[in-house]
Parts: structure tokens; sequence; C-alpha cells
């Protein structure tokens, strides 16, 4: 899930104008008073935005020797690009925020990032997420945010109208989407102009692709499963393909965006929506209803007994190796690995999951997707996205899932072709077996 992101992923939004929150000059040498100014490289994206400057403010309140200037990038790949372009060039700013999971190792973190591998800055770290933000044994980042569900958020008010239930296998699904199609309401909305958001079948099923083939990651990684010819692998592109196929879909789905697709949502006049709860808070201010109207299910497999939710972890926040204040750059992210940190973030952009940090828990008026993910972790009826148990990874997927959600290319190509695409990338990581 390329991401919401490249890899969809925290994701995994509509591209925002550049916008610098302050001039992000040089990094400054550390004084000895022990004041320091630090250069924070954030996306653009609107809620990353906010809860940046929320967890800045409230980090210089109990920090005043230490100041934050915040410069921000483009997501997806443009992002991306300028993140391997600073490290590689030294010119990294000295705190960023960036992806976890698959895409970290692109970064070669040991030649770039700063060690935190038993640091106190890890100490209210859950060790669920240390895995995430690890490289040769080494841990180089803390959470940036809360964890994202991936899967189908959903109107709870058309829910209610029509007495259905949250669908526990992909034949209540079904049914459910031809209920909401005989009463004159789009089923399913796509927003295909806005290509990352076509992931979502695929990508967001792989807790029924876990729980079928356990070993499935592991067998990828080494070239010895394919997509193609792993059946429960295939589902994910038939589903994509079967909505189409039904005419569940919005009208003008191949050039409506994002922001379409939400109004959609929100109004009820489309009720599923396969994406990320962590797409939903940056609309809290123009939709407010979404807050208590949206809720959110993990996309159902073929059994019942085995419903679950496939999750983000959190995004990460590094230090480059090249800063020249490592102390207060270790201080805010302690800082933000914190409770005070995570009710910082909380108070900028409401959580869209729970954050990975001991002593916070979701405040009880977060949103209810947020409430409806916690569910499924408190349960333990969850499973990590597969970039995050696998560091292969294709660049052309959100390609391939626009083709066969428009009913282009069949679910059997397209799987096909995801296969052929992760072929450079892996051979690039020089993963044996490849």
């Amino acid at each position: 899930m390329k991401t919401t992101r490249h890899r969809l992923g925290v994701a995994f939004f509509a591209a925002l104008p550049l916008l610098a929150l302050t001039a992000c000059g040089s990094p400054s040498e550390p004084a000895a008073d022990g004041s320091a100014t630090l250069a924070l490289l954030i996306d653009n994206n609107e809620s990353t935005v906010n809860a940046a400057k929320s967890v800045v403010e409230a980090f210089q309140a109990a920090n005043p020797k230490i100041k934050i200037q915040t410069e921000t990038r483009p997501p997806g790949g443009e992002g991306d690009n300028i993140v391997k372009t600073r490290l590689s060039t030294g010119e990294m700013s000295d705190v960023f925020w960036y992806n976890s999971g698959s895409l970290l190792q692109a970064l070669n973190p040991a030649q770039t990032m700063v060690d935190l591998t038993g640091d106190p800055v890890l100490k209210n770290v859950q060790e669920s997420f240390l895995p995430v933000v690890t490289q040769g044994g080494k841990v180089y980042g803390v959470p940036a945010g809360t964890a994202t569900g991936g899967g189908i958020l959903y109107n709870r008010k058309v829910y209610e109208k029509l007495g259905l239930q949250v669908p526990k296998s992909w034949a209540e699904f079904t049914a459910n989407n031809d209920k909401i199609k005989a009463a004159g309401i789009t089923p399913v909305i796509s927003t295909f102009k806005d290509t990352w958001t076509s992931q979502l079948f695929v990508l967001a099923d792989f807790f029924n692709v876990q729980a079928a083939v356990p070993g499935f990651a592991q067998d990828y990684t080494a070239n010895k499963a394919k997509y193609a010819t792993t059946p429960a692998a295939l589902t994910g592109f038939k589903r994509l393909e079967e909505v189409h196929a039904k005419g569940y879909l919005n009208k003008g789905f191949g050039s409506a965006n994002l922001d379409a697709g939400i109004k959609l949502l929100a109004e009820g006049t489309g009720v599923h929506y396969p994406l990320l709860t962590a797409s939903l808070p940056g609309f809290v201010d123009k939709f407010p209803q979404v807050t208590t109207d949206i809720g959110y299910f993990g996309v159902p497999g073929d059994d019942a007994a085995k419903n679950g939710a496939t999750v983000w972890e959190p995004g990460g926040a590094y230090i480059a190796k090249t800063t020249k204040n490592v102390a207060a750059a270790k201080t805010f992210l302690a800082f933000i690995a914190s409770p005070e940190g995570a009710a910082a973030w909380a108070k900028g952009t409401p959580p869209s999951g729970p954050f990975r940090i001991k002593g916070y828990q979701l405040p009880d008026d977060a949103i209810q997707v947020a409430k409806d993910l916690q569910g499924y972790i408190d349960k333990n009826e969850s499973a990590p996205a597969l970039e995050f148990v696998s560091p292969v990874k294709g660049p052309s997927l959100e390609q391939i899932t626009v083709a066969v959600g428009s009913g282009l290319t069949t679910a059997a190509e397209g799987a096909a072709q995801y296969d052929k695409d992760v072929e450079k990338q892996a051979k690039q990581l020089g993963l044996a077996g490849w």
C-alpha cells in the first residue's frame, strides 16, 4: 500500500502544495548551555502538518532551550526521492519522519541514521513496534503517529437505516452490497484519480492471506511464493475485479479523487470505501460527521470464523547521522515517544488508531474508526501488512490495481504483472533466491 505515500501506507494522501512551517536553516552547533536548534522534515499531508505543529509546540514548552524548525516535503514517490537524496548527500534535517517497514531498508539506515538500540529514548515504545524500525539488529526510530487500519470504511447511518450488520465474510459483504445497490445507493466507492487508493482490496487482504497461508511472507521474500500462483494471495485481486464486475462502484470512479470519495462516504451517497483509517482525520473539519458516522472493518475473507484486520504500523521518527545535535535530537524523539507526545499528536490530529506508546490510551472522544481498529487489536484479531514482514514491494502496484479495478485487466493478469514488478526491487536489495 507504493503506499499512501510510496507504499500507502501513513500514507497515503492527495499531494498538497509544498509548505514550510518555518524557514529551515542549517543545523546549529550545540551550545554550551544546552540550547540547540533542530531541523525537522515531515510530509506535507495536512494531518501530518497539524500533528507536527502540536507536538513541536508542546515539546518546546517543556524544553525551552531547544527550538524546532519544521519544513515539509511532498508525499509519495517524489517525497521518497527527496528523503533518499538528502540522506545520500549528507543534507538531511536533524530529525525526519518517514515510513517504517520495508521502505526503511532502502534508506540504508546503518550509514545514514543514528543507532538507538538500547537507548533510553525507547523506554516508552511498545516492544511490538520495534521490528518495523529495525535493520540488521539495530533500532533506528520511534513511532511517529498511530497504527492504521487498512480495510473498509463504512457509513454507519446507512447501515442502521438498511438494517445491515458488519460483515465477517465476503459472502456477507456481497449481500450487504446487493441490498445497498437495491436501495439506489452506491455500494463501493473507488477513487482511481488518486491511484494509491486502488490498492486496498489487495494490500488490506493480507490478514486473510496470512490466516490461510501462515508462511506466505517468508516464502514470498525468498521467491518461493507468488501472488498469481497462491490462491489466497490472488483473492485480493479477484475482490477488486468482482466489485467492478457487479456494478458496485460509483459513477466516474476513474476520475474521482480522495476528497470526492470522502464526500460520498460522509454524506451517505456511497457506503463502503476501501481505504486506510489514517485518511479520515484530515477531513474532520470539513465533514464533522465522520467522527461518529464512519466506522471501520477489515476486508472480509471467506471464513467468518477467521475475521480480522490488516494493520499498518506508525511511521517512524529518525535522527540523521549527519546531525550536530544528537543529544537534543534524542530529547525530541523521547518526547515524541512519550504519553505526553502522543497526547500532543492527538490534539493536533485526531488519532486514526492506537498509538504504540506505553501508558497512553485513546481518548473517549476518539473518532469511531480508531475505536473500531483498537477493538481488533485488543482481541488479537489483526496482522501487520505484508510490507512490515517482507521487504519485497513493487513500485507499480497502484497502476496495476487501477487497471484490474477498472475492468481493463483480469485479476490473474494483474497478479502476474505484480509478481514480475517486484523482481527488480528484490534484486536491488540483494535478497536470496532472486
